[in-house]
């Protein structure tokens, strides 16, 4: 029977990294006198906390494989000797001693193949906490190696149930074999009864990595195929299998467990090949730097995979060629000596060596890391000013202006709150009127004027500064007697502008005061007691031009009487800037305000509101409401007395007042009617001032006929504008004629505009009709016929492309071929009411047309070819044209002369 322990480390829980690698299984067979016991664990190597198992057989019942009564003692141990550290676990069959000891409670029966436990241990200074899981695995046998076991009982020999159970089996690995490599023999004790086959399965065998394992079915020897690698896997859990030749299974499949032997195959890694670390100037020894780490691949539990550290070299060895010593385990590095200063090693790097083999250098193999080590800085170095004094100049009223630059030495790290300087003023300046800003980049002080200074009050400064460390100093560092000094600092004076004392100075009086009246003396004073100089005194601003300044005293006189009612008052005051100017070098000036406030007069009578009224001529409630407007204030206004003048005597006979209040009055009619128009009404207003103002003033009132609900009518409203209702309506009818003249003119000029458009030109203005045959298409009576249609001159079919022509495009009929002359374009004749007229106006164009032909040329008057749309004029016979009388050609021209002998039967010369 095998009993397997197994320990799991579950988990830290505190935040401190001791944690540094995990060990691999071990394994320690016990056997017994009456069968095997085995015990694995598995477990956790930390930095300083070591698990020792020790486990002892108590007693078993090997009759009952079922249940299993034993003691296991599991003993904790950490480096600090479990001093304070406290156990627990979660089992009432299992306790921890003190001392860090695992131990059944009791005889204990495992109701299971396994049984499982929890143990907690904590520190109660260090608060660091660890839980760890203990399980038990049991594993029960008949029969080893293939051979029967058989136990005695009360009534003799009992054949005891056939199992497998085969021991685990180590393979080195690089082995160099010859390949295969027999590792085991499986039998079965009935291949003597029948035959049988092995096989085996699991990863390894048909699972990948696939036939590194395989087994001959026949003889059951099972072989390793080739070298093993521990790194790529430690361990193979196969199971073997016994069946007959029909495939029946003849055993129960056996587990065989394989575990790769580590060798010292693998050199030790770093986990960085460059370690970085820092510790600060003046440690002291024993300070805890840094730590490295490199891991081997080989079984951690032997000393194949046990790495061991050490430093190699020292770059710097100062002040000490072993500043530092690291943990061979650990892989801790701490000082060992005093003495580190930053302002004199600032870096040191330092090789580490990791070798496995437990560090022997004969037997392990090695690998090296750098590390280095930066030496930090502490304020260990106090700020010193580079002279005890210092000097500065400033004139007078500035402010912003650096004085004087402080310079201090620190030999700290720069730019770092242990080297940044901050400076005090610790005396010589109780008003406040410096400080002292450090340059960020030098680190200088800046003694800056941030308060003007007065050289009439303070010729110079003494001032005592001092400087110190944005970090305080470290712990054993005094300041320095140099981290104070003195500064002085002179003042020089400069021309300072006169100023006025009382500026805005104000004063009261009553307006209309008369012209060169004195009104006071704004004078100024000058701040250079220690110059011999004279202040002269001008006008700045003056917006009405009442004043004037007297330019040595500053005297101020009225140039002209002061009106409250003046649009440059606002509210009640007048505002004057005068200027006050030194003779010093340069000159300087300074302005000076004077605000006059004005009391009021009653020097305004009070004017009439409204100026134009309207009421009807019969007296109803329409009344109209009267009031006054007064450019004076209180109590120079109201209360307002309304009354009506005794002349003229009108007036009052018509009109008549009611007072409302000490503001408003209503004016209405006394009579029961009065004559639609436009009355003047005179009112006299007199205000309340002391002594009191009137003023006459008068309302145009428009007297109206009125509709029942008392408004105005509009013809009402005319009336009322002098107008009878006669002249109403004769204004009414001139507007109708006026009308009905327009509309007549409109339809005038609309049917002209109509029979203009209907008399269009007989032919377009290119197609000269001058010595033309027209086919006017009508046989009608002769050229005597007055009453003749002009539409017939054109042929109506023919008009569109005569009038659509454009320029230069000759007609269909024309003559195409030949040379032919150029006629300039003819002026449009507009609209000839007659043929006579139309020809008289051409004629008169032809005789006054300088590039006319002579009348002898030959014309082309039509052209009778092919597509002429003009009618043959062969049939016309000449000699058959009657007793016409065509005397009256004479009449048309020289150009009709020949014409008229032709047929007019003249006699020939």
């Amino acid at each position: 029977m095998f009993l397997r322990v197994q320990y799991v480390f579950l988990h830290h829980v505190c935040s401190a990294p001791w944690i540094t690698r995990m060990a691999e299984s071990v394994l320690f067979p016990v056997l017994l006198a009456a069968g095997s016991i085995s015990i694995r664990f598995t477990s956790v190597k930390i930095k300083c906390l070591k698990l020792v198992f020790d486990c002892f057989p108590y007693q078993a019942n090997l009759t009952h494989f079922s249940h299993l009564f034993l003691s296991v003692l599991v003993k904790f141990n950490n480096c600090a000797g479990n001093k304070g550290v406290r156990y627990e676990t979660n089992s009432l069959d299992f306790k921890v001693r003190a001392d860090g000891t695992l131990y059944a409670a009791h005889h204990l029966q495992v109701p299971s193949k396994q049984l499982i436990l929890m143990v907690t241990a904590w520190d109660p200074q260090t608060l660091g906490r660890w839980e760890a899981m203990v399980r038990f695995l049991v594993a029960e046998k008949s029969q080893h190696n293939g051979h029967k076991v058989r136990h005695q009982s009360a009534n003799g020999l009992r054949r005891q149930k056939r199992d497998w159970v085969i021991p685990p089996i180590n393979v080195p690995e690089n082995s160099r074999g010859p390949f295969p490599q027999q590792l085991v023999r499986i039998r079965s004790d009935k291949d003597k009864e029948i035959h049988i086959r092995y096989s085996i399965t699991g990863v390894g065998a048909d699972q990948p990595p696939m036939e590194v394992f395989n087994i001959d079915p026949v003889s059951g020897r099972m072989y390793v195929t080739r070298p093993m690698d521990r790194e790529e896997r430690a361990s193979y859990h196969l199971r073997a299998h016994a069946v007959d030749m029909n495939g029946n299974k003849v055993e129960n499949p056996i587990d065989l467990y394989i575990y790769v032997i580590d060798m010292n195959d693998n050199r030790p890694e770093f986990i960085n090949q460059v370690y970085n670390g820092s510790v600060d100037e003046g440690s002291k020894p024993g300070t805890y730097v840094m730590t490295v780490t490199a891991n081997d691949a080989d079984d951690g539990t032997t000393a194949n995979g046990m790495v061991r550290y050490r430093i190699v070299t020292q770059t710097p060895q100062s002040p000490s060629q072993n500043m530092f010593t690291i943990n061979s385990e650990t892989g801790d590095i701490v000082t060992v000596a005093a003495g580190l200063d930053r302002e004199k090693v600032q870096q040191y790097i330092v090789i580490v060596q990791a070798t496995d083999m437990e560090g022997n250098l004969n037997y392990g193999l090695s690998n090296t890391a750098t590390a280095i080590i930066t030496v930090t800085d502490v304020n260990d170095n106090p700020p010193e000013f580079t002279t005890s004094t210092y000097s500065g100049e400033v004139p007078e009223n500035r402010v912003e202006v650096v004085v004087a630059n402080l310079t201090v030495m620190d030999r700290d790290q720069p730019h770092s709150p242990n080297w940044n300087a901050i400076y005090r003023i610790i005396s010589g300046d109780p008003s406040g009127h410096f400080t002292i800003r450090t340059d960020p980049i030098t680190n200088e002080g800046m003694v800056t004027v941030v308060k003007a200074v007065d050289y009439e009050m303070n010729r110079a400064f003494m001032l005592t500064v001092m400087v110190s460390n944005q970090a305080p100093l470290a712990s054993g560092i005094q300041m320095s007697f140099q981290s104070t000094a003195g500064v002085t600092i002179s003042v020089t004076d400069v021309n300072e502008a006169p100023y006025f004392p009382t500026n805005h100075k104000l004063i009261r009086l009553e307006e209309g005061v008369p012209t060169g009246t004195i009104l006071t003396t704004f004078s100024a004073v000058d701040p250079d007691r220690f110059m011999q100089q004279a202040v002269r005194y001008s006008k700045l601003s003056d917006p009405a031009n009442w004043l004037n300044i007297n330019a040595t005293n500053g005297q101020i006189t009225t140039a002209a009487v002061l009106d409250r009612e003046s649009d440059y008052i606002k509210n009640n005051v007048y505002e004057a800037t005068f200027l006050a100017a030194d003779n010093g070098i340069p000159p300087a000036s300074g302005t000076g305000t004077l605000q006059i406030y004005l009391i009021d007069i009653n020097d305004n009578a009070p004017e009439l509101l409204p100026k134009e009224a309207q009421i009807c001529e019969k007296p109803n409630l329409n009344v109209i409401n009267i009031t006054a407007a007064d450019a004076d204030i209180d109590p120079n206004v109201g209360p307002f007395v309304f009354e009506l003048p005794s002349v003229p005597s009108a007036v009052r006979k018509n009109w008549t007042i009611t007072r409302l209040n000490g503001d408003y009055a209503q004016l209405s009619l006394r009579i029961m009617y009065l004559e639609a128009g436009v009355y003047d009404v005179p009112i006299i207003v007199t205000d309340s001032g002391n002594p009191p103002l009137y003023n006459t003033s008068v309302i145009k009132v428009k007297v109206c006929p009125c509709d029942e609900n008392g408004d105005c009518t509009t013809i009402g409203a005319v009336a009322a504008a002098g107008l009878g209702t006669g002249a109403i309506i004769a204004i009414l009818i001139c507007i109708i004629i006026l009308l009905t003249m327009v509309l007549l003119f409109v339809v005038w000029m609309k049917r002209r505009e109509k029979e203009r458009h209907t008399k269009q030109l007989l032919i377009d203005p290119e197609d000269d009709v001058r010595d033309n045959i027209l086919k006017y298409d009508e046989e009608g009576g002769g050229e005597e016929d007055q009453d003749y249609d002009l539409s017939q001159l054109q042929q109506p079919e023919t008009m569109d492309h005569v009038l659509n022509k454009t320029p230069g495009v000759r007609r269909v009929d024309e003559r195409p071929i030949g040379a032919e002359p150029q006629y300039p374009i003819r002026p449009v004749i507009p609209h000839p009411g007659d043929i006579g007229d139309f020809i008289n106006e051409g004629l008169r164009a032809a005789d006054n047309d300088p590039t006319a032909p002579p009348y002898d040329s030959l014309l082309v008057f039509d052209y009778e070819g092919s597509g002429s749309t003009a009618g043959s004029v062969s049939s016309l016979n000449s000699s058959s044209s009657g007793d016409q009388d065509y005397d009256y050609l004479n009449d048309w021209g020289p150009r009709f002369k020949k014409l008229a002998d032709m047929y007019g039967g003249g006699e020939e010369d």
